[in-house]
């Protein structure tokens, strides 16, 4: 097992030390999907909420949430991101329907944006269920993880390949 980079030789929590990385263009994709019952479903996909657009608050609200990370994850460094982007993707299978969210996250520095970009799906997700609460209690999040991240030293990692490092 890999040593924990956010405990210290004591075992004290401790934010790592990027000082000494090179600066590389980094990049991560998150994942997460929104799942809801079929009048949540046709009022997000008839864009008749009355709250509003959906998607539309969504995505600035999982924009928003990115760029905040290193305020909300507490050894998570602050990061001057580069670009952050959000696609949602209506789908509607037999009884489960709902939106999948894909979040991208770029920087130029010397730590990752896996972080930014789980953040902005989970918060995108989160918005999603605010403002379609009231008309479908049972809305569920789910499967939000991390699909890939390249740059640094560890170079490219895409979830389900096999022998890649950390």
């Amino acid at each position: 097992m890999s040593k924990l980079t956010h405990i210290d030789e004591t075992g004290k929590a401790s934010m790592v030390d990027v000082g000494d990385k090179e600066i590389t263009r980094r990049q991560a994709a998150a994942a997460g999907r929104v799942e809801m019952g079929e009048v949540a479903f046709d009022a997000l996909r008839d864009n008749t909420v009355a709250k509003g657009d959906v998607l539309g608050v969504a995505r600035v609200a999982g924009i928003c949430a990115a760029k905040r990370t290193g305020e909300l994850i507490p050894l998570c460094h602050p990061l001057g991101l580069d670009h952050v982007e959000l696609d949602f993707t209506l789908f509607e299978d037999d009884d489960l329907r709902g939106v999948e969210i894909i979040g991208v996250a770029r920087c130029t520095g010397r730590t990752g944006v896996e972080m930014e970009a789980m953040t902005a799906v989970s918060v995108a997700a989160l918005t999603v269920y605010d403002m379609l609460k009231a008309v479908d209690r049972e809305i569920r999040l789910t499967g939000i993880e991390l699909l890939e991240k390249s740059g640094g030293k560890s170079g490219v990692w895409k979830r389900g390949i096999k022998g890649q490092g950390e």
